[in-house]
């Protein structure tokens, strides 16, 4: 007879969130010019997308002085075509983080439960306990096994939840999950019937992996995956983001989405890029490459990061004293990485957005004079 599964973990329906501060806050902070700061720490593409002048000129349709179309026809059929479904398989909001809060909403009822492996993107918690649900988190396989779902732990977490929550390419390790994974949780799901949980698979970094669990859409009315214009395609500013899922899924989904919160400029520069979807894909591959390279001088400094395939790198620091130290070594010269607080199974570890070389450079130097301090 199989263990019993643990219990569930759970979270504070009042866990309190908080963005990043913004450059000039960090500058006024430590007496810098906002100018000065660089952002390894929020895996946005260093450089802006090139030839969108035209979308930005619009003429727009409808006019500026005229609300936004509230089903955003023109980039719910340019992320159909890019991917490959129907229109109608489209949900649209601003940025994927709407579309997971409208998820939540949809599907995650108060006092219901959400599964999902940890370390991952920190709004699953937030989104969950906002709803008053419980998060039952599931602790991921070691690093040296890629921080891969553990299966043996997660699939008998799923009777009688209510969503699960996915992320692959993984952030914050950057790591993929196989599709052959993510299709046992969704087989183990379906399995349950009636009570089979929605499975939310996040890729807002798939630019830059192989695979998408969009192929197996049409397999799985329960499987829902989020897109983004934020990350690739460099357009985090203008927060466009997307669901793909079957049409009675997105029906529901529908029925909570606000009007309008997708402005007409950005609705417009998010189709025209998903409509020449080329240049995400070379932002993809050239960050590819200066990831590879920047991983390489970590790993000279004695700073190796674990194996990533997106625009990011974790890099263990060694005890969370040591990454804090190193933190705030680094924000006194104006450079902000992504940290993890105590509760966190990556405590001890840093997260560095890969950027310019010119960047990347900077931040090196920067860990070299954190060293040369501690060594002398």
């Amino acid at each position: 007879m199989a263990a019993p599964a643990p219990a569930p973990v759970a979270a504070p329906v009042s866990q309190v969130y908080t963005w990043e501060p913004s450059n000039q806050v960090l500058a006024d902070r430590y007496g810098l010019q906002p100018s000065d700061i660089l952002r390894f720490d929020l895996n946005t593409s260093p450089l802006p997308p090139p030839d969108l002048a035209a979308a930005l000129a619009g003429p727009f349709d409808p006019p500026l002085n005229e609300y936004p179309d509230s089903m955003y026809a023109d980039v719910a059929h340019a992320a159909a075509a890019y991917v490959g479904v129907d229109t109608a398989q489209i949900l649209v909001g601003a940025g994927a983080d709407e579309v997971l809060d409208i998820i939540a909403k949809t599907f995650l009822p108060a006092g219901g439960r959400a599964v999902v492996p940890i370390p991952t993107y920190s709004m699953y918690g937030v989104l969950s306990t906002q709803r008053g649900a419980t998060l039952d988190a599931v602790l991921r396989r070691p690093s040296e096994e890629g921080f891969g779902v553990d299966l043996d732990r997660m699939l008998p977490r799923l009777a009688g939840a209510d969503l699960v929550w996915l992320c692959t390419p993984n952030n914050p390790t950057g790591a993929p999950e196989p599709i052959a994974v993510i299709g046992q949780v969704l087989d183990a799901a379906a399995a349950l019937g009636g009570r089979a949980p929605i499975v939310v698979v996040d890729e807002a970094y798939a630019e830059f992996s192989p695979e998408t669990s969009i192929s197996l859409i049409d397999r799985y009315p329960g499987l829902v995956v989020v897109r983004t214009v934020s990350k690739a395609f460099a357009l985090a500013g203008m927060r466009v983001g997307y669901a793909v899922a079957q049409r009675p899924t997105i029906e529901r989904l529908e029925r909570l989405r606000p009007p309008g919160s997708v402005s007409t400029v950005s609705a417009a520069v998010a189709a025209a890029a998903l409509r020449a979807p080329d240049q995400a894909r070379r932002n993809a591959a050239e960050l590819g490459l200066e990831r590879d390279w920047l991983a390489g001088r970590l790993t000279d400094l004695g700073l190796p990061a674990y194996p990533s395939i997106t625009n990011f790198l974790l890099v263990p620091i060694g005890s969370m004293d040591a990454a804090e130290d190193l933190t705030e070594a680094l924000l006194r010269g104006g450079i902000v990485t992504r940290t993890f607080g105590p509760a966190n199974p990556l405590r001890g570890h840093l997260r560095l957005t890969v950027r310019t070389r010119t960047e990347n450079e900077r931040l090196l130097g920067a860990l070299q004079t954190w060293q040369a301090g501690r060594d002398a």
